[in-house]
């Protein structure tokens, strides 16, 4: 089981979390091996170690979740209609001169449509706690004319593609073929 190293966690995140948590308690209760619980669960040995300390300390109690490090600015609406924004394009937001979303521009959008202002890391770990990644995009002239591309593919390719004629067998063998 890996978790996201970045972006916080979603409460349904968390609550996952939380159960295997408890479970490794539970184990910890009958005996089992730091090892065994690590490899069986997927988690590192030191997470198992880790957990182990906190539950003598202080029981399954001192296992369940502390609640979010932080909270989100957003409600669901607002970031119901940021997403749709993001979804939309940079171009219908106002972003015309180039059409990729940097971390400043989604700031900036943010910040226009709900009033709420996020630093460049702390939009970095929103967007990748609601399932967005940073994109590369299609590179694609402005004045691209999709005819144009359309004929030449039907017309041209066809001649461009053609193999070149042979005159005689060939063999990349350096034996010759008319000796027995």
């Amino acid at each position: 089981m890996r978790y996201a190293a970045a972006g916080g966690y979603t409460p349904k995140e968390q609550a996952r979390r939380e159960r295997l948590r408890l479970e490794v308690a539970e184990r910890f209760a009958v005996g089992e091996s730091s090892a065994r619980i690590a490899r069986e669960l997927r988690v590192t040995r030191r997470s198992v170690e880790r957990w182990r300390a906190a539950w003598k300390r202080g029981g399954a109690e001192a296992l369940c979740s502390a609640g979010p490090v932080s909270r989100e600015r957003l409600s669901e609406r607002q970031w119901t209609k940021v997403a749709a924004l993001l979804d939309a394009g940079p171009g219908v937001c106002g972003f015309e001169d180039d059409q990729r979303w940097t971390l400043a521009r989604v700031a900036d959008l943010i910040g226009r449509t709900c009033h709420v202002s996020y630093t460049l890391t702390g939009v970095s770990k929103l967007l990748d706690r609601h399932g967005y990644s940073w994109q590369v995009p299609v590179r694609r002239a402005a004045a691209r004319d999709e005819e144009e591309i359309t004929r030449w593919r039907e017309e041209t390719w066809p001649e461009v593609e053609r193999p070149p004629a042979r005159s005689a067998p060939t063999s990349a063998s350096p034996t010759s073929w008319g000796r027995g």
